[in-house]
């Protein structure tokens, strides 16, 4: 069963979710997010880099999946999103863990049904998809919702291909 660790990037605040996935269930396995407070964003950057890295050495996923910056109409703020990015990324990529990149409306698209939908309508359905009971973090729940999307990508790309098995192992 692989475990999926979904990451929600921002400079404030990551959020950070696990799924371990078999067939087409799911199982939540945790999540949170990493608050970096009101620090300078060499120091902010430093924090998201040394929580995933610490996410990462417990948990121990197989594979990454993080959204893409959302370009939106303040550029200062899309170049620190896209900060933080790198700042996860190169947490992943220091343990040689395969990272996938979706976009905010494939990741909605692939939960809720509609690319266009709410946050808390994705909030809503990673809860119902994954059976949580208690409330969830907005930023926990993005980051569910992407390992999810990864998930549901990965199942259609080997259908598509029609392969019998598929191993979703790391090679080291």
């Amino acid at each position: 069963m692989p475990l999926i660790l979904g990451i929600d990037p921002g400079s404030r605040t990551t959020g950070y979710g696990l799924v371990e996935v078999k067939g087409n269930k799911f199982r939540y396995v945790g999540c949170g997010c990493i608050k970096t407070g009101d620090g300078s964003l060499p120091q902010r950057l430093k924090k998201i880099l040394i929580g995933l890295r610490e996410v990462i050495e417990q948990h121990q996923p197989d594979e990454v999946a993080i959204e893409e910056v959302f370009m939106g109409r303040n550029a200062a703020s899309a170049l620190k999103l896209g900060q933080a990015r790198g700042a996860a990324m190169s947490a992943c990529l220091a343990f040689d863990l395969p990272v996938a990149e979706y976009s905010a409306r494939q990741v909605k698209q692939a939960v809720v049904g509609a690319g266009a939908a709410q946050k808390n309508q994705v909030q809503h359905m990673v809860k119902a998809l994954l059976t949580i009971s208690g409330n969830i973090e907005e930023d926990a729940a993005d980051a569910l919702a992407i390992a999810i999307c990864h998930a549901n990508t990965q199942a259609s790309l080997i259908r598509m291909a029609g392969a019998k098995s598929f191993s979703r192992k790391r090679l080291r």
